[in-house]
């Protein structure tokens, strides 16, 4: 099982990124993939979630309305569109898997299984 993140970089405050997240080895298209992030000094929070089809999305609070997450499956890929990007969102984004058979999207880090390495993404003010 594999997760590859990638698609951070350096961006001014108000711009956008898109960071891509590609999926091999057991994590099938029904399993709930989902984004988070840590900041220098800070814990790894949660950012954002899908569930397996791609109909159900969740986000934290201090994103909703700027990022998007979306999947294709076909391509098993999964992404963040990040907009309106300010100097708080800097971090290290790490995508995550839920073990195979687990359907639900859900928020706390403890359920996922499969950890990508993590893309750094840097906003300037």
């Amino acid at each position: 099982v594999q997760l590859q993140a990638s698609g951070g970089g350096l961006v001014q405050a108000g711009g956008s990124l898109r960071l891509s997240c590609a999926a091999s080895g057991r994590i099938m298209s029904n399993s709930p993939v989902g984004w988070f992030r840590q900041a220098p000094g800070k814990e790894r929070e949660f950012v954002a979630t899908i569930n397996g089809n791609g109909y159900m999305t969740y986000y934290a609070d201090s994103v909703k309305g700027r990022f998007t997450i979306s999947r294709d499956n076909a391509a098993n890929t999964i992404y963040l569109q990040m907009n309106n990007l300010s100097p708080e969102d800097t971090a290290i984004y790490y995508c995550a898997a839920r073990f195979p058979g687990n359907v639900v999207a859900s928020r706390p880090i403890s359920d996922y299984a499969y950890w990508g390495q993590g893309t750094l993404v840097t906003v300037s003010s």
